[in-house]
C-alpha cells in the first residue's frame, strides 16, 4: 500500500513562489547552480545611478533534500484493518530563513526565495513559517495488515545566495556585479503526509524512501508478530534526538550571538582619511547629519552656519576589493561611525544612527559608485547587507536599512568633499 497526499502546514498560510523553470533539478539532493531563469537581472547588465543604491539576489548553490518532519513506526493486524488516526512524533522542524537573522526579513529575502523556485521548478515557501514541532495526528485508512511507517515529508531546500549590486565596470559605465556580502538561506516545498511499508517499491531519492528508510526494515522489529499499534523503531527514536539536539544547539548558537552582539565593540583607532565629505542627497539640499541625542538616528538635514561638523564624514579604514570600497564613517561632529544598532539590526526599515567606533561589521560599510567624474554613491551595511535609503525625502527624514535598496532612487547619494 502506498499512497500519499500533499497538504500546507496547519494555519501557516504560507505564500507559494510560482514554478516557472523545468523540473529537472527537482529530482536530485545534489548541490547545483540554478538557472539564471531565477534571476531579475543578470550580472553585467548594464543600470543607471539610480540603481547605485539596490541590490538583487544571485543564488550561487542549492541542494533539495527530502526530509521526514514526522514519523511513527505502526503495526497494523487482522482485526484492525481500516481508518485509523495515529498520533506522529517530530522528528525535525525546519524554519524558513534567508541571511542571518533566522527569519525572513524585506523583499531581498522574499526575492532570493522567489528566485531559488523558480530555478529549481519547485513551489517553496517564501515568507517566513516552519513545519510543526508538535506531533501531528494522520488519518489513514489500512487496507490490509502490516509494518507501517506514517510520516508528514517534505523536500528541505538550502544554499547559499550572493547579491548583484550596481557599480562601475572596467569596461565602462554602470554594470550589475557582483557584490562583496553572500548568506545562506533554508526553505521546503509543500508537505505530504502517507503510509509506507518496507515491501513497496518507492522512488529513490524520494520522501517516501526517506521515511521507509525509518522503518529498520529486516529488523526484528519489523518481522516479529505485535499487537495492533506502534513498534519501536531505533532509527526513528535516534532522529527525533538528533533533531531535539540540533535545535537545542541551534538555540544556544542563537542566544549567543545575540548576547555577543549587544556587547559594546571595544573602541577601534581609526585610519582616516584626511577628506571630509558631505553625503548629500543629488541636486537637494539636504544630507546626512549625525545625530545629537544617544537614541536618535542620522536624519537629512539642511547644512547651516549651526551644523557644527554634525553633517561631516571621513572614510576610515579603507580598503577596496573589486572596485568596490569598504569604509567605515566617521563623524566629525560627535566623534561617532556610523552603525546600525545590534537591538534592531534584523529589521527591515531599521534606522542608521552613531556610535562609539569599534571593530564591528555593523559599523562597516560598502559603497558602490558612478562612473569615474561622478561622485554619487550607493551604501551597503556589511553585516546586514542591506542597503542605505530614506522613505521620503524630507527635513528631519531619518536614513534606514531597505534589503533590497529603494527602487525609486532615494538610495544614491553624492560623496561631495568640502
Amino acid at each position: 500500500m502506498r499512497r500519499t497526499r500533499t497538504r500546507l502546514d496547519r494555519g501557516i498560510g504560507a505564500l507559494i513562489a510560482t514554478a516557472t523553470a523545468a523540473v529537472g533539478l527537482a529530482a536530485t539532493p545534489a548541490a547545483a547552480t540554478p538557472a539564471a531563469a531565477g534571476q531579475t537581472v543578470q550580472p553585467g547588465q548594464t543600470c543607471t545611478a539610480a540603481d547605485l543604491g539596490t541590490r538583487h539576489p544571485i543564488i550561487k548553490s542549492a541542494e533539495v533534500a527530502p526530509t521526514i518532519t514526522h514519523f511513527k513506526g505502526w503495526y497494523v493486524t487482522e482485526g484492525s484493518t481500516g481508518n485509523q488516526s495515529v498520533s506522529t512524533n517530530t522528528t525535525e522542524t525546519i524554519s524558513v530563513s534567508v541571511g542571518l537573522n533566522g527569519t525572513v526579513q524585506g523583499s531581498f529575502a522574499v526575492e532570493a526565495l522567489g528566485s531559488v523556485g523558480a530555478s529549481l521548478g519547485l513551489n517553496v515557501q517564501v515568507n517566513y513559517t516552519h513545519t510543526s514541532s508538535t506531533s501531528q495526528s494522520i488519518s489513514w485508512n489500512f487496507r490490509q495488515p502490516g509494518y507501517y511507517g506514517l510520516y508528514e515529508g517534505t523536500k528541505k531546500v538550502t544554499g547559499t545566495y550572493g547579491s548583484l549590486n550596481c557599480n562601475r565596470s572596467d569596461a565602462g559605465g554602470l554594470k550589475w556585479t557582483e557584490g562583496p556580502d553572500t548568506g545562506s538561506y533554508t526553505t521546503y516545498t509543500t508537505l505530504e503526509e502517507g503510509a509506507v511499508r518496507c515491501e513497496d517499491k518507492v522512488p529513490a531519492n524520494s520522501i517516501m524512501a526517506k521515511a521507509q528508510g525509518l522503518l529498520d526494515c529486516g529488523s526484528p522489529a519489523s518481522t516479529a508478530k505485535h499487537p495492533a499499534g506502534p513498534v519501536p523503531s531505533a532509527q526513528a527514536d535516534q532522529a527525533k534526538r538528533d533533531a531535539d539536539n540540533a535545535a537545542t544547539a541551534a538555540k544556544a548558537a542563537q542566544s549567543m550571538k545575540i548576547t555577543q552582539a549587544a556587547k559594546p565593540a571595544p573602541r577601534a583607532a581609526l585610519n582616516c582619511q584626511p577628506a571630509v565629505y558631505k553625503i548629500d542627497v543629488p541636486g537637494k539640499p539636504l544630507n546626512w547629519s549625525a545625530p545629537l541625542l544617544a537614541n536618535d538616528g542620522i536624519r537629512l538635514r539642511e547644512s547651516t552656519f549651526f551644523s557644527a561638523h554634525l553633517d561631516n564624514w571621513r572614510l576610515c579604514n579603507v580598503s577596496e576589493r573589486n572596485g568596490v570600497i569598504e569604509a567605515s564613517l566617521w563623524n566629525w561632529g560627535n566623534g561617532g561611525c556610523a552603525t546600525i544598532p545590534a537591538n534592531i539590526a534584523n529589521q527591515e526599515q531599521a534606522y542608521l544612527t552613531t556610535a562609539t567606533c569599534g571593530e564591528d561589521d555593523l559599523q562597516r560599510f560598502y559603497i558602490y559608485r558612478d562612473v569615474p567624474g561622478s561622485t554619487k554613491i550607493g551604501l551597503q551595511n556589511k553585516y546586514t547587507g542591506s542597503m542605505m535609503g530614506h522613505d521620503r525625502y524630507a527635513d528631519g527624514e531619518l536614513i534606514r536599512q531597505y534589503s533590497s535598496g529603494r527602487q525609486d532612487g532615494t538610495g544614491t547619494y553624492t560623496l561631495t568633499q568640502v
